[in-house]
């Protein structure tokens, strides 16, 4: 059965979409961007920072399915531009041991409200 995540320490949803789902096995994020829970967004701010935001945002939603960084097993990583895979990367290795999850990353056209990054993940609850 689905259920809804909702947690005060990820921004909350906009839209007609939640900030996490599971069905008690996995748990699945929405895309997180650089948009703290009280609502600033970092879209000028540097893509290092953007990226530790969308760490933050993925990380709480993931902390109140009862999950952490080390049941990730799967995330996607959208970049408003690839040159800043380097800078992204570097942070984002910090979020994770020696056994980090399976990514994909990738260059798109346009992120919501102008930013450079937007992350989700998929986790196990087992």
């Amino acid at each position: 059965m689905k259920r809804i995540i909702s947690t005060d320490d990820a921004p909350a949803a906009v839209g007609a979409y939640s900030q996490g789902t599971t069905d008690d096995s996995l748990v699945f994020t929405a895309g997180q961007i650089p948009l703290t829970p009280g609502g600033e967004l970092l879209d000028d701010e540097p893509i290092d920072v953007q990226t530790e935001q969308s760490l933050d945002n993925v990380t709480a939603v993931l902390e109140e399915a009862g999950a952490s960084m080390s049941d990730v097993l799967k995330m996607t990583v959208l970049l408003a531009d690839i040159d800043d895979f380097e800078a992204m990367n570097e942070v984002y290795a910090g979020y994770f041991d020696d056994e980090p999850p399976a990514r994909s990353a990738f260059e798109v056209a346009r992120l919501p409200k102008g930013v450079g990054i937007e992350i989700e993940a998929i986790a196990s609850l087992e």
